[in-house]
C-alpha cells in the first residue's frame, strides 16, 4: 500500500509540474470550485481564484526541478497528502527559486482532484 501511494504522489507531481511548466492554463483542471490554494501567505478559493492567481504570476515560463516527493495516506478522506521541494528556473533568471509545496488529494470518480495546495518560496 504505501509503495501505491508512492507511486500515485510522484505521478501526480509529474503530471501537475507538466502541465504547469507547458500549459499553466489546464492547471485548472486538477481543482475543484471547494478548492483552497495558500500562495505565499495568501488564501484563495475555487477553481477560477486559482486559476486566475496562478496565470497571473510575473513570468510566462518556467521549470520545475523536483528535489523530493514524499506521500501519505489521507485516512480521513482515503486521499493523499503530497509534499513537494524543488526549484523552480523561471526563464531569463540566472538561479532557481527554492520552492516547497502541499497538495492534499482527493478521490472522485477513479482520479484525484486538488482539495488544498500550500505553496511557499524558501528564503535564505
Amino acid at each position: 500500500m504505501e509503495e501505491e501511494i508512492e507511486s500515485v504522489g510522484r505521478a501526480f507531481v509529474d503530471y501537475y509540474y507538466n502541465l504547469f511548466d507547458n500549459s499553466r492554463a489546464s492547471v485548472s483542471s486538477l481543482y475543484r470550485p471547494m478548492s483552497m490554494l495558500t500562495f505565499e501567505g495568501q488564501k484563495i478559493q475555487g477553481v477560477l481564484d486559482i486559476s486566475a492567481k496562478l496565470n497571473q504570476l510575473p513570468f510566462d515560463q518556467c521549470s520545475h526541478v523536483i528535489s523530493t516527493v514524499d506521500s501519505q495516506l489521507s485516512t480521513s478522506t482515503g486521499g493523499i497528502i503530497v509534499f513537494v521541494s524543488g526549484g523552480i528556473q523561471v526563464a531569463g533568471e540566472d538561479h532557481q527559486l527554492r520552492f516547497s509545496q502541499m497538495f492534499h488529494l482527493v478521490p472522485q470518480e477513479g482520479s484525484f482532484f486538488v482539495q488544498n495546495d500550500i505553496f511557499r518560496l524558501n528564503y535564505g
